[in-house]
């Protein structure tokens, strides 16, 4: 169970990422701002995270990883839908973020070479988790 802490922590992670390139766009927010609903954070707790991020907690869970991970590779997508044309950079940012997480480097890397093979380079996540589990054990 992800307690309130790692919960900012997690949506303030994706805030960052979100902004990375700056600003984030109206489709990001609006996918930010869903998970901020999934994890039951108020929109002015997510407003405030915009502009004052939290410090980054590690989710002692590995599954939780592999679940902010995904929305991550998410978010990318959505990104690189809706204009951003260095798809490199966005990769290079996932897999840092990746790294960062306690996540293995094959798994990130696998992930990241499968997803050109999903139609909007999506990967269900039944595939990802498998792909970790594979890593994991």
């Amino acid at each position: 169970m992800v307690n309130r802490v790692e919960k900012l922590s997690l949506l303030s992670e994706m805030i960052a990422f979100a902004k990375y390139d700056k600003d984030i766009k109206n489709i990001e927010y609006n996918f930010l701002l869903g998970v901020a609903k999934q994890l039951d954070i108020s929109r002015e707790d997510f407003e405030y995270l915009i502009e004052h991020p939290v410090t980054y907690t590690h989710l002692k869970s590995h599954s939780e990883r592999i679940v902010q991970f995904h929305r991550l590779v998410l978010l990318m997508n959505i990104e690189q839908e809706y204009g951003e044309e260095n798809n490199s950079a966005g990769v290079i940012k996932l897999y840092n973020f990746g790294l960062r997480m306690g996540l293995s480097h094959e798994s990130i890397t696998k992930v990241l070479y499968l997803m050109e093979s999903f139609p909007n380079k999506i990967v269900p996540p039944d595939v990802l988790i498998d792909i970790f589990k594979t890593q994991y054990n």
